[in-house]
């Protein structure tokens, strides 16, 4: 298999994830099924169930309500080899906002909670934080695809599987933390091959992309390679800000930073921009990190 058709198939694959089939419609909610990627560590990764939870909300308004914010929580690790139960709340219908709370249910127990923000488009008064300056492109930084022959084989086929390309300017943490130890970096990515133009296909897929990398800011920060042995890292929670429109197979630059850990938990912050600098959206997420202590 070539690396076009390689990287087809893999976007082919997250969109048949992405492409959950409404079950029923009861009095207080609307229930959606789903399935997962094939994950070689067996759990679900969390970027999935999150965009696949947004969709399965907007299933249930008009496509003029536009996602604008989410608040979730990873309660439980989910089954990669199972399917997945989407339950959606319709709590509430105004004239400009709607707002859904949707969970993700395995074998009866929910594995993820979130609430939604929906909106109509309202022109209004607008600002952005600009794209940091000095920035090389995506041209001028390696691929993390370069790095699969030379990692752990679990890692090696996540990197070949996954659908996105990632590109770390201050380079990956799978094998090494290059220059100083400090609580931001910066990524470009986008998906591998081209996406249908469905707008709502495209928010999903970001907020799928907003759950890679992001945890790295912390582990930078204290030298911590993702192959340190004993390291336990989990998404806690994961909110999103939708601030504009972007496809995701086109470059993307996701800055992150982590103002604070402590007590085997860490935060981490991002700003997704497009390759003009116009700001996509605003992440924040809380990790828990437990790394063994060197003796």
């Amino acid at each position: 298999m070539t690396l076009e058709e390689n990287a087809r198939r893999s976007v082919d694959n997250l969109l048949e994830v992405l492409d959950i089939a409404a079950s029923e419609a009861r009095t207080t909610e609307d229930i959606f099924t789903g399935r997962s990627h094939q994950m070689p560590t067996g759990r679900v990764y969390g970027g999935q169930v999150l965009a696949q939870s947004l969709l399965a909300a907007e299933r249930t308004l008009p496509v003029e309500r536009i996602v604008h914010s989410m608040h979730g929580y990873f309660l439980r690790p989910g089954d990669a080899s199972a399917g997945i139960t989407f339950a959606v709340d319709r709590i509430h219908d105004g004239r400009s906002f709607s707002t859904r709370r949707s969970q993700a249910f395995q074998g009866g127990v929910p594995i993820f909670s979130m609430i939604a923000s929906f909106q109509d488009d309202d022109p209004g008064v607008e600002h952005q934080e600009p794209a940091p300056d000095g920035i090389p492109g995506p041209d001028e930084v390696a691929s993390d695809d370069d790095l699969i022959g030379s990692v752990h084989p679990v890692t090696g086929r996540l990197l070949a599987e996954r659908p996105a390309d990632i590109r770390h300017i201050e380079g990956p943490l799978f094998l090494e933390v290059a220059g100083e130890r400090v609580h931001r970096q910066a990524v470009w990515m986008r998906m591998r091959a081209p996406m249908p133009d469905d707008p709502r296909l495209h928010r999903a897929a970001l907020a799928y992309l907003s759950d890679m990398t992001i945890q790295e800011s912390i582990l930078r920060r204290h030298g911590v390679t993702w192959q340190t042995p004993g390291l336990k890292v989990a998404s806690l929670d994961h909110a999103m800000w939708w601030h504009r429109f972007g496809r995701v197979d086109e470059w993307m630059l996701y800055v992150q930073e982590s103002p604070n850990a402590r007590g085997g938990r860490g935060l981490a912050t991002g700003r997704i921009y497009d390759r003009d600098g116009a700001l996509l959206a605003s992440v924040a997420q809380e990790v828990m990190v437990r790394v063994p202590a060197q003796g």
